[in-house]
C-alpha cells in the first residue's frame, strides 16, 4: 500500500475506533477488566464478611488471630492482542474482509486500553510468530499499532494458535490481558496451551467469521482456493448434500471451539463480518463484569 493511501486508511480507522472507544466502550471496558491486575499492598486483622481466602496463615499464626492480605488494583495493566494475519482472513463477501473487521476490533481495543492508562502490545501470527510489538503507552504507539495492522505482509500464510498462545506465556511475564483474534478455522489442538496461558495472564477470545464460511450459496459449480494453501477445486454448490456437509463441517467446529473455551475457562464471542461488532464487544464486556 503506497504511503498516502496507507496514512488515509490509519486516520479513518483511528477517527472511527477512537470514537466507540470513548463514547461506548470506556466505562465497560474498565469495568471488564478493573481488578485483574491486583497488587498486595498490606495486611489487617480479618473483619466479618471478608473471604477467608485472603487470611495470611503465616502472619496469623505469629500473631495468634486472623489476618488478611489486602490488595490493590494495579494502576495500569498490559494489554496484548493476538492477531490471526493468515491468508484465511483474507475472505470476506459481506460489507469487509474478515481482516478489515480484525484491524477494527483491534484498534478499537488498543484506544480503549490507553484511555485506561493501560500498555498495549501485539503479537502478529501465522503459524510462527510474525511479529512482537512490546507494550507501551501513547497514541504514537496505537497509530504505529494500526499501521501494522493494515500493512503487514507475514512470511506464511498458515495458521498455528498454539504457537501464539505458548509464545505469550513464555514471552510476557508480567500478568496481563489477552485478545485472541482469529477466524478459528485452524486445527483445534490449542486447548492445554490456552489452559495454561489463562492460569497467568486473562485471555479471552475474539472470532471473526464471513458468513459463506457457514453457508454455501446455490450458485452452480464454483471455483475455491484455499487461501492458506492454494489448493483449488470445484465445488457443486447446486447439490443440497454439498451445501449440507459443509454446514456440518462448521456446526461440528464451533462445537469443538466452544468446548474448548468453557475447558479452558476463556470468554469468547464470534462476529460474523456483516454484523456490527460493537454489540458484541459490549456483549464480551459483560459477561466479565
Amino acid at each position: 500500500m503506497e504511503t498516502n493511501e496507507l496514512l488515509k486508511r490509519v486516520r479513518q480507522i483511528e477517527i472511527k475506533t477512537r470514537g466507540l472507544s470513548s463514547n461506548i466502550f470506556a466505562g465497560q471496558y474498565h469495568s471488564a477488566f478493573k481488578g485483574r491486575g491486583m497488587a498486595f499492598s498490606e495486611v489487617r486483622e480479618y473483619q466479618y464478611g471478608d473471604d477467608v481466602r485472603d487470611i495470611d496463615w503465616n502472619v496469623t499464626a505469629r500473631f495468634h488471630k486472623p489476618y488478611v492480605k489486602v490488595y490493590e488494583e494495579e494502576r495500569e495493566l498490559t494489554v496484548m492482542l493476538l492477531i490471526d494475519v493468515s491468508g484465511s482472513l483474507d475472505f470476506g463477501t459481506a460489507k469487509q474482509m474478515s481482516r478489515e473487521m480484525t484491524t477494527e476490533i483491534a484498534a478499537t481495543l488498543a484506544f480503549s486500553a490507553i484511555q485506561n492508562n493501560d500498555k498495549i502490545g501485539v503479537v502478529f501470527f501465522s503459524d510462527r510468530i510474525e511479529k512482537f510489538i512490546p507494550p507501551k503507552k501513547g497514541r504514537k504507539h496505537i497509530l504505529y499499532i494500526i499501521r501494522e495492522l493494515i500493512d503487514f505482509q507475514p512470511e506464511s500464510r498458515k495458521t498455528n494458535i498454539k504457537v501464539a498462545i505458548e509464545y505469550l506465556t513464555n514471552v510476557i511475564k508480567k500478568r496481563c490481558t489477552a485478545f485472541v483474534l482469529s477466524d478459528f478455522i485452524a486445527p483445534n489442538d490449542f486447548c492445554n496451551a490456552l489452559t495454561i496461558a489463562n492460569r497467568k495472564h486473562d485471555i479471552a477470545a475474539i472470532q471473526v467469521y464471513d458468513q459463506r464460511t457457514v453457508e454455501l450459496p446455490n450458485v452452480g459449480l464454483m471455483k475455491v482456493c484455499d487461501a492458506e494453501t492454494g489448493h483449488i477445486q470445484y465445488i457443486d454448490t447446486s447439490s443440497k448434500a454439498v451445501r449440507r456437509v459443509h454446514h456440518d463441517w462448521w456446526v461440528n467446529k464451533q462445537a469443538g471451539l466452544s468446548d474448548t473455551f468453557v475447558k479452558s475457562n476463556v470468554d469468547f464471542v464470534s462476529i460474523r463480518t456483516d454484523e456490527d461488532y460493537v454489540k458484541s464487544l459490549l456483549n464480551l464486556f459483560a459477561k466479565r463484569s
